[in-house]
């Protein structure tokens, strides 16, 4: 059985360009989040076009598979840059993605940008997406520690996004997995993951009751610690299976 929330608020913005989104079909379901970029609507109007896409699709076609989760990465990306040729936006309309897809067996993931993606089985981490960003290559490089990554001056200059030119495929995808009782996931947008390090989600994902339960729990370390310091627009999923 899946159970799931989401939740999605401006922070201390007058406007919200994020967009989470699920489709559930019996064991089968799809669950996504996309982090708008470009100001003025432009990043609100991407993040919606990239995920409405995929969540139709999924409801009528869709299916468990790596193929099929490239595509879609794939055909939304098309479908973005076309859009922004009809409007004259050229690379003004960019989104994060990420999307989560499972079936009575199998869980699968890809992503792009810096939105993320959390696992976790019998409530312990065991793996998050990385982001595509510069701070997140420092990181990795070992010029900074992981940590820093969320007050590095460059957390927001990302690397990969939906709505720029790709001259190879830009996302990730990753190996798909076992589902299992007792696994949980967490997709969240930047606006979260920046106020709510590892060790307050674990906290909260182990006295969670409920998805939703977990989430206010999250809402409420992100408030404490982002308000007043520019919090974004912050939005999540939270999946129990």
């Amino acid at each position: 059985m899946i159970r799931y929330e989401m939740l999605s608020k401006p922070g201390e913005l007058c406007c919200n360009e994020d967009f989470v989104g699920a489709s559930v079909r019996g064991e089968a379901a799809c669950f996504l989040l996309s982090d708008g970029i470009g100001g003025t609507g432009s990043g609100q109007e991407a993040s919606r076009l990239v995920s409405e896409y995929i969540i139709e699709d999924f409801r009528l076609h869709g299916e468990v598979s790596v193929r099929y989760l490239r595509k879609r990465f794939e055909e939304s990306q098309k479908r973005l840059m076309d859009e922004q040729a009809s409007r004259g936006k050229v690379f003004q309309m960019k989104a994060t993605l990420v999307v989560l897809l499972l079936d009575a067996h199998t869980a699968l993931w890809g992503h792009i940008g810096n939105s993320r993606l959390y696992y976790y089985r019998n409530k312990a981490l065991r793996r998050r997406t990385f982001d595509h960003s510069v701070s997140q290559m420092l990181a990795s490089v070992g010029a900074i520690a992981a940590e820093e990554i969320r007050r590095h001056a460059d957390r927001n200059r990302l690397v990969r996004v939906m709505g720029t030119d790709w001259e190879l495929p830009r996302y990730q995808v990753g190996e798909p997995i076992e589902r299992m009782e007792n696994i949980a996931f967490l997709l969240c947008s930047r606006g979260l993951w920046e106020w709510v390090d590892e060790a307050a989600m674990k906290r909260a994902v182990k006295k969670a009751r409920s998805p939703r339960d977990w989430l206010e729990k999250l809402e409420r370390e992100a408030v404490k610690n982002g308000l007043g310091q520019g919090l974004d627009n912050y939005s999540a999923i939270a999946v129990f299976c």
